[in-house]
Parts: structure tokens; C-alpha cells; sequence
């Protein structure tokens, strides 16, 4: 049958269709509707999961694998650092069943911390790493990843970028399956890790490699066309816009989606008899490297361009814009065409949502330390944002659960300061748990801040352990945020809804004055889950126009319309914290 498909979704097909036995993953954009995709297509006969964390679903995979299941791990790329531990060990252990782990990359960043390239993981563990170029390769590429994996008993890395994740295409998908079925976990002394048998297992791998890289020649995406003297070398999105700049010029033109092991025989017959090569590519040069280095190896005079010599931009995206300058000034091909200039869009920077709880407790805290020196460690989330005037509440964002333990850093530096972490439910389940109870053992001054707004709300709206259902649709036991913070010795714990502003401020009063680790747990539901009553409206007879409203909350439904505050009734979801707020009760919730 003939569907068109987002690259996720056909990622998530082609599994399927590949026969897989279980998919576990943590959500991270542009990486997360592959496996909502599988729980949306699942007939019942596949395990699906969302992990605590990446780490967590390598480790459930792994397990799987070992029993002769075909599984499939999904991330994005800063998930496969957490993940990497037991990567590496699996590198060297192998696997049974085929597994695949989908590590998505960010170039731009567009939803990223980093811009980081996973090819560079694929050579470090010395996993082979597939590298789409298409939606329609993604989904034929996925069944050859399982292939390959139980081909030579190795992990296999997948690595879609955001363009082919979110990318959609019209492509054949298959109306049947390959039915896996595992056959059991079978005792073996390999599957303990012990440093001679990982001594061994490297010596097997570098030897298994370049047989790989000699048999991954001849694979069917790796190609070469066209011809003359002057050559490009691609890969992955970067193919799409090459091919697309190129139009009717020809030129010898070498495709790379298998960049480890390095397709090295078709890659030789390649720079045969030309003089240079461009290579365009994201993030970083590692096709270019691998053509470097060859020519050294065999002594070959060909001159290789790229991100190295400066001929392509080092970070940020690619576009069929960039390309076609890039081929430009290499192959004389026309410039780019300039578009009319286009009027400058207007400044929106990202907020927190009108309604958001977030905001009431970044503003809770900030009434209650008013006056006092404090500094706001915060984490990765929608919460990132309460960094934003007029909130200014978070003063660090590294990583997934390091407020925690950069809040004891700072603290064990400027003991007379108090110091704040912000974390939400989800990331507190994914990795804020043992910075907690490092703080605990460790006897730091700490206060604690869980936004728990019962979802994952920004890669959108996962479950999680603290929501009390899976992603198999059981309703499972809800796993408490307080009892684990008391379990690990948190003497003050607090639970308050951040919408009782004046009982939220005493409750950050109250945990700030306790020596030791202190926690104060904000619980509201995200809007997108839970919708509030009705909208308020402002009695303008009321309003002195002092914008205190703006000023201090800096909610998008406020603004300001004739010198009165105006409420935008299509935004407002009727939380109730600018009328708080209001020194002049001028706002009014709907009778």
C-alpha cells in the first residue's frame, strides 16, 4: 500500500514491518514519535515502553536481545551521553536478536542543547551507523539495520537528522510482517563482561570491521553516479540538497549512508580519477576525514574540500541555499537566485504558555527569597524558559538533572547564599533522583523545587512513572515524589498548588529556613492536559494602569490597551494568578 509518512512514523513502519519484538525509548525531539508511532501501530504483539531514561531503555533492550528478540531503542542525540555506558559495554558483549538504537540528530540546534554528530559515537564504540538521506530510506534502511546486527551480532546505531524525522514523503509500505519469534535466553559465559573477554571481543571487532566496511561497499545505498573530474561526496539530508542544487549538471557524485565502517572499496573507485573532491555534509567532517585519510593511505593526488578548508559553513544546517553557493564558486553552476527581501518578522522570543503553572511557582519563589541572595539552578524543560524577563528565575541550564547537583556545587563554594534547584516530574524520574540523594549523603544546603505538572509536557506529553499509566495503555501504579524524596532522607517536604499563591510563597519561606536538603513540590497539571475554568477580564474602572501585572508575570494573554491591562479572552485559561497579583483586584474571573 502506498502512505505518506512522516520519517518517524516510516522509521517506526519499517520496524514493524522488520518484525520487532520490543521498542523502549525516552522521549527527545526529533526523535519521539517513532516509538508513539509503534505504540499507535501495535497489534498487541510488541512490548512498548517509555524508559525513566536512555540509559534504562539500552538496558531493557539489551536484555531483550539477548533472549533473540529484535528490539529498537529511540532517543536524540544528547540522550545517546546518557545512554553511552552500557553502549559501549554492548559494543563489546554483542547481541543476539538484531538491535537497532535510533540516536536522532540536531543540526541547527533547533530543540537542542548541543549540535553534536552520532557518527562520531558509531566510530568511538566502532558500531556501525546507518545514515538515511529520505523518509523512503529510513523505512527501507531500518530492516537492513536488523539484518546487519544479527548478521555480525553487533548493536547497530540509526541516525536520522531532523529534516528526514520530520520530513514527510508518499512512499510503499509492505501490508505484511516478518514475524520474529525469540528464542529464549540461552546461558553463556559471554554474556558476563570480564577485561579478557573484553580484550578478545576488541581484538574481534577491529577484525570484524574492515570486513564490514568491504561488505557495506556493495550496499545498495551507497552509491556512486555521475562523472567527470570533479567530484562531491554526501550523505544523509545533505544527498537530498545536493542532488537538488545540482539540477542537470553532471558530476561524479558519491553517496555515503553507511559513514562506519567506511565504505573504503566503493570510496577508492570513487576518487579514481579525479583531481578534487567537495564534501558537503552535517554536523561535522567525518566523510571528509575518512577521504582525507585515504588518499594518504594510498598515496592519491586528490584534493579534499570541505568543512576542513573552510569551503563549507562548520555548524548549523545545510539547505539547498547553501549548497548551491557551495557549488557555486566549485563548479561554476549558477548563483543562487535572491529572493525579494522580505520584511523583518516581528521579536517572539518563547514563553511559558499563558496559564502555565510553571510560571506561579518560579513567581512564588521569587516573592519569597525577595530581598535575599539566592541563585536558581534549572534543567532542561519547558521550565528552561522561566529564564525570561520579567520572570528571570533560572541563572544555569547544563543538562538533564544537574540543577541538583550544580546547586551543591555552588553551595559547598558560597555556603551563606541559598541555592535553588528547579527540576520537573519527568525529568526528576529520568536522572534528578541520585543528585538527590548525593545531596542528601553529602549534608548540602539545598532547596529543592519538583514542577510537577503531571506529564512531560515539552516533547509532548508523554507518560511517566509519576502519571500512572503506560505507553501499553495499563494504568499502573503512581509512583510518589514525595515518598521518594522522604525514602532518601529529605526531612522537609512540602506539597502546594502553586496557584495558592500566598500558601506557595510560605511553603518556599518555610523550606528555605531548613538547614539541610529541603524540597518543595509545585503540583498543577500542564494546561495542555488539565484546562482551568473560565478566562478572566479586567474592570478597566479598577485597573490603574500600573502594569504590575505585565511587569512581574509577564503572561502573553496581558497586555496593555488604552493605559488599562487587557486580558485576551482566546488566550487565557482563567488560572488566577494575575488577579493574585493585582494590587487593585481589577481582574475578574467569569461568574
Amino acid at each position: 500500500m502506498k502512505k505518506f509518512l512522516m520519517g518517524n512514523e516510516a522509521i517506526a513502519m519499517g520496524a514493524i514491518h522488520a518484525g520487532v519484538n520490543l521498542v523502549c525509548g525516552y522521549p527527545g525531539t526529533p526523535s519521539t514519535e517513532i516509538l508513539e508511532t509503534v505504540a499507535k501501530n501495535n497489534d498487541g504483539s510488541i512490548y512498548v515502553e517509555w524508559s525513566v531514561n536512555e540509559k534504562a531503555a539500552m538496558e531493557v533492550a539489551a536484555g531483550a536481545s539477548y533472549s533473540g528478540a529484535r528490539t529498537l531503542v529511540t532517543m536524540k542525540q544528547v540522550g545517546l551521553n546518557v545512554a553511552s555506558d552500557p553502549l559501549m559495554s554492548l559494543a563489546y558483549v554483542g547481541v543476539k536478536g538484531g538491535m537497532v538504537i535510533v540516536s536522532a540528530d540536531d543540526p541547527g540546534p533547533i530543540s537542542s542543547q548541543t549540535e553534536q554528530d552520532t557518527r562520531h559515537f558509531a566510530q568511538f564504540s566502532k558500531l556501525p551507523v546507518f545514515d538515511p538521506s529520505s523518509p523512503e530510506e529510513a523505512y527501507a534502511m531500518i530492516g537492513d539495520a536488523f539484518a546487519l546486527s544479527e548478521e555480525y551480532g553487533t548493536p547497530v546505531l540509526f541516525r536520522p537528522t531532523t529534516r528526514v524525522c520530520h520530513g514527510c514523503a508518499s512512499m510503499e509500505i509492505a501490508d505484511t510482517k516478518t514475524v520474529n519469534k525469540p528464542e529464549g535466553f540461552i546461558k553463556d559465559a559471554k554474556w558476563t563482561i570480564f577485561p579478557r573477554l573484553s580484550y578478545q571481543n576488541h581484538l574481534k571487532i577491529e577484525e570484524r570491521n574492515p570486513a564490514m566496511g568491504e561488505k557495506l561497499s556493495s550496499y545498495r545505498f551507497n552509491t556512486i553516479t555521475g562523472g567527470g573530474t570533479k567530484g562531491i561526496a554526501t550523505g544523509g539530508i545533505s544527498y537530498e540538497y545536493t542532488k537538488e542544487a545540482l539540477g542537470d549538471c553532471n558530476a561524479k557524485l558519491l553517496k555515503v549512508s553507511t559513514p562506519h565502517p567506511f565504505p573504503e572499496k566503493l570510496a577508492l573507485a570513487f576518487l579514481n580519477g579525479l583531481t578534487e573532491v567537495m564534501v558537503i555534509e552535517e554536523l561535522d567532517p567525518v566523510i571528509e576525514r575518512e577521504l582525507i585519510f585515504l588518499c594518504g593511505k594510498h598515496h592519491l593526488n586528490v584534493a579534499i574540500r570541505g568543512k576542513l578548508s573552510g569551503d563549507v559553513q562548520q555548524a548549523g544546517e545545510n539547505t539547498v541555499e547553501s549548497v548551491k553557493a557551495v557549488l557555486h564558486n566549485y563548479l561554476g553552476l549558477p548563483a543562487p537566485e535572491k529572493d525579494e527581501p522580505l520584511p523583518p518578522l516581528p521579536v517572539r522570543p518563547p514563553v511559558l504558555c499563558a496559564g502555565c503553572p510553571h510560571r506561579a511557582s518560579f513567581y512564588a519563589v521569587k516573592q519569597a527569597m525577595k530581598g535575599q541572595k539566592a541563585v536558581f539552578a534549572g534543567d532542561i524543560g519547558c521550565y528552561t524558559l522561566g529564564n525570561a524577563m520579567p520572570l528571570d528565575m533560572v541563572d544555569t541550564c547544563l543538562c538533564m538533572g544537574a540543577d541538583i547537583t550544580i546547586a551543591q556545587g555552588m553551595q559547598h563554594i558560597e555556603p551563606d547564599v541559598k541555592h535553588f534547584s528547579f527540576i520537573g516530574d519527568s525529568t526528576f524520574f529520568a536522572s534528578g533522583i541520585t543528585g538527590v540523594v548525593n545531596a542528601v549523603y553529602n549534608e548540602s544546603d539545598i532547596t529543592l523545587i519538583v514542577l510537577d505538572n503531571s506529564t512531560t509536557a515539552m516533547t509532548g506529553h508523554q507518560p511517566h512513572p509519576g502519571t500512572g499509566r503506560t505507553m501499553m495503555g495499563n494504568i499502573t501504579e503512581k509512583v510518589s515524589i514525595p515518598a521518594i524524596l522522604t525514602a532518601v532522607g529529605v526531612k522537609e517536604v512540602s506539597v502546594v498548588n502553586p496557584f495558592h499563591l500566598a500558601e506557595a510563597v510560605e511553603a518556599v519561606k518555610k523550606a528555605a529556613t531548613h538547614k539541610g536538603v529541603s524540597a518543595v513540590i509545585f503540583q498543577s497539571p500542564c494546561i495542555a492536559v488539565s484546562k482551568p475554568s473560565s478566562a478572566y477580564w479586567v474592570d478597566s474602572e479598577q485597573c490603574a494602569g500600573c502594569k504590575k501585572c505585565i511587569n512581574e508575570i509577564g503572561c502573553p494573554a496581558v497586555s496593555m490597551d488604552g493605559g488599562k491591562a487587557f486580558i485576551e479572552p482566546s488566550l487565557c485559561f482563567g488560572c488566577s494568578l494575575c488577579a493574585q497579583v493585582c494590587p487593585c483586584g481589577a481582574m475578574k474571573g467569569v461568574q
